[in-house]
């Protein structure tokens, strides 16, 4: 499994939009973890298993990305 995630503008498969800031570490468990920020509402900060982040989920009888990379950071 590749535990990489780019940083950049995602698009959740909901629809709203928000920015990876970088991966982290738990500091109990090692688990990678994404650091991401949600670009409405208020703005809140979040982190999400890898793993999470970067599955596939079922929406209507379609698999797709959970999160997918709509613009790369420079």
């Amino acid at each position: 499994m590749d535990n990489s995630v780019q940083r950049g503008l995602y698009r959740h498969f909901k629809g709203n939009t928000y920015e990876v800031i970088d991966t982290a570490k738990h500091s109990e468990t090692q688990e990678d973890m994404v650091v991401y920020r949600a670009l409405y509402g208020d703005f809140g900060l979040w982190v999400r298993p890898i793993d999470m982040f970067t599955e596939e989920v079922e929406r209507n009888g379609r698999k797709m990305s959970r999160f997918q990379l709509i613009e790369p950071s420079e």
